[in-house]
């Protein structure tokens, strides 16, 4: 699949308040700026859209069209240079559907208005249109050379919160060619819901044995492309839990192997496997993983759970994360065995609220600790870190929960795309309630929503000494 470097992004409650705003009930046209924050991957860029500049009375004028007034467009920049932000400009076609081509009037208003915007702000003027049916389209106004701008569509917009939803500029992103070997699976969707799921680039981050389920389930559904993310090698006391590894394996990066393994399992006509064997924090990682439209997390250590954590909220990129407890008791009998799942991002709990890793064992790991094994001994039996129990049927069993938390998410179906924090007993063999919470008053998440690059906490850095014979 051809993919653009460019894209859109907002949450689901910005979204709502732009539409509110632009789709009118009298079915007239209508806009307004907004401000945007670079989101800079290794091969993309998105605008992240974080706050709307809706007019006040008398800035715009609606008359079947709309056009703005330019004491309007001053207080635009005005804001824009005071938050070191780009500028948007999103207005409405309500009699359209899907992705939306641009008028004469809609050019001359976004290229005339291109080289200010840049000026004030040296970022690109980005223009954003609203259907009738909610869906997006974007496009940045690129300088060229002097006084020289160029569109560039965006081959994506994205909408992330309850649901993720994703508008795609078909050019620019088409649609996969159905297989025979998925005819089963699209029977289940449709063709246009297997057409947008499997569009999505799906980053996978781990690929120990939960990784390698759910990195199975997406190639044999249909994903086209899929960026793995591990910088372990194969072991031979991993055999017992990897579905993709085999004695042959020993000594290889794992995502090489998973890699190997998925190119001949993997149903879409063109399918794209990107191996990056290194941590998630390491610069190249991190830069592949804001490429992505979604990340599955297989991971259990805290660093990286922490920088996942500042992916989704400040990227507006979710994860599904997931986990296992394996406990015995005094008697060292096998006594309890949990897995759960759970997707993060604007409007969700966070992973450390949730509980998935203690802050303050960041630090420690970031320092080298956790590669010392003479600090591992002296931690006591139960210590989360300490803990590595675990048997190929939970591996499997954690995955299926994660895979179909994503399939919620994206597929949407019938309206219920969250799923909630989901938590198994395979003791009593019971699940519990769905949780649906928030984070905590005092969580640092919630505020960096949107933040991008502007971010102000580091996500990249490099891997402990030791770390990559663990």
């Amino acid at each position: 699949m051809t993919r653009a470097a460019l894209s859109v992004a907002m949450t689901e409650t910005l979204g709502a308040s732009a539409q509110q705003h632009l789709l009118r009930t009298d079915r007239q046209e209508d806009l307004c700026f907004a401000l945007w924050r670079p989101s800079t991957g290794q091969t993309r860029t998105t605008a992240l859209i974080y706050r709307l500049l809706v007019p006040f009375s008398g800035e715009r004028s609606v008359h079947g069209n709309a056009s703005f007034e330019s004491r309007y467009f001053q207080r635009a920049l005005s804001e824009a240079v005071t938050d070191g932000a780009g500028i948007a400009l999103m207005h409405s076609h309500p009699h359209g559907c899907q992705w939306q081509g641009m008028s004469p009037d809609d050019v001359d208003t976004e290229s005339g208005h291109a080289p200010a915007v840049y000026g004030a702000t040296r970022l690109p003027f980005i223009g954003l249109t609203i259907s009738g049916d909610r869906a997006w389209s974007g496009r940045f106004w690129t300088r060229t050379g002097p006084r020289k701008y160029e569109r560039q569509d965006c081959a994506t917009v994205r909408v992330v919160g309850e649901r993720l939803k994703i508008t795609y500029m078909d050019r620019l992103a088409p649609p996969p060619t159905e297989t025979l070997a998925q005819i089963r699976t699209v029977s289940a969707w449709g063709s246009q819901k297997q057409a947008d799921l499997t569009r999505l680039r799906v980053g996978l981050v781990g690929a120990g044995s939960v990784g390698g389920f759910v990195a199975e389930a997406a190639a044999r559904t249909g994903f086209e492309d899929i960026t793995g993310i591990d910088f372990d090698v194969v072991e031979e006391k991993n055999l017992d839990r990897l579905l993709f590894a085999t004695r042959r394996d020993i000594g290889l990066p794992k995502i090489n192997a998973l890699e190997r393994h998925l190119l001949d399992r993997a149903t879409a006509q063109s399918f794209r496997f990107l191996s990056i064997p290194c941590a998630v924090y390491e610069k190249e990682a991190l830069l592949a993983a804001l490429d992505c439209d979604l990340i599955v997390s297989c991971v259990d250590r805290p660093w990286a759970r922490h920088v996942l954590n500042l992916i989704a909220y400040a990227h507006l990129i979710p994860v599904v994360d997931g986990g296992i407890a394996v406990r015995r008791n005094r008697q060292g009998e096998f006594a309890a065995a949990d897995w759960r799942a759970h997707t993060i991002g604007p409007g969700r709990r966070c992973l450390e609220c949730i509980g998935q890793y203690d802050s303050g064992h960041v630090q420690i790991e970031r320092d080298g600790y956790l590669e010392d094994p003479t600090y591992i001994e002296h931690l006591s039996a139960g210590h989360p870190l300490k803990a590595r129990e675990n048997v190929f049927a939970f591996s499997m069993s954690c995955a299926s929960l994660q895979f179909n938390q994503m399939l919620n998410f994206a597929l949407d179906p019938l309206g219920q795309a969250n799923s909630g924090e989901q938590l198994y007993h395979f003791v009593g063999a019971r699940m519990e309630p769905a949780l649906f919470e928030h984070c905590q008053a005092d969580c640092m998440f919630p505020k960096i929503v949107a933040a991008g690059d502007e971010c102000p906490y580091i996500l990249a850095s490099k891997r402990p000494v030791g770390s990559a014979t663990r």
